[in-house]
């Protein structure tokens, strides 16, 4: 792919996407948690719930089943959205938002999260995300080249 424009424009709009990306990211994980919230019939809702990765990993345990439900459905919707922001490169953008996400974790709880259950949620979370993200990318570009009757081929 070749750019055009000015480099600074297309750092700025680079920049632009990653704020966007992040924006929808914590968007769409604090709504998924709050109906989790409301379907495991928890008594609170937390704002370190998409940084929590303390929870005891059980599955009689409605807060962990909570977290890792909110988590993979905030992945998977995150990357439809995505898709329709960036049209192309999502695998990028969900990588990139996904390690800002270890980070600002690694930040907010003041320690870098060593249960593995986490890092295995999180992980087939990015996959959901860029599978979902590309599907919906491809999906979307194929149908938009053969109305314009352009082909890769």
């Amino acid at each position: 792919m070749v750019w055009q424009g000015s480099p600074g424009a297309t750092i700025k709009v680079i920049i632009l996407h990653i704020l966007l990306c992040l924006l929808i990211f914590y968007t769409v994980y604090y709504m998924t948690g709050s109906i989790s919230c409301g379907l495991f019939r928890l008594n609170t809702f937390s704002l370190h719930t998409p940084f929590e990765f303390k929870t005891e990993p059980s599955y009689s345990n409605p807060n962990y089943l909570a977290n890792m439900l909110t988590m993979e459905l905030t992945f998977l919707t995150s990357g439809l959205l995505f898709a329709q922001l960036l049209k192309r490169w999502v695998w990028d953008y969900a990588i990139t938002i996904t390690l800002t996400h270890i980070l600002l974790t690694s930040a907010v709880m003041k320690e870098i999260p060593f249960v593995w259950q986490w890092w295995l949620a999180l992980a087939s979370g990015l996959f959901l995300m860029i599978g979902s993200g590309e599907l919906m990318t491809h999906l979307a570009c194929s149908s938009v080249n053969n109305l314009n009757g352009d082909s890769l081929s």
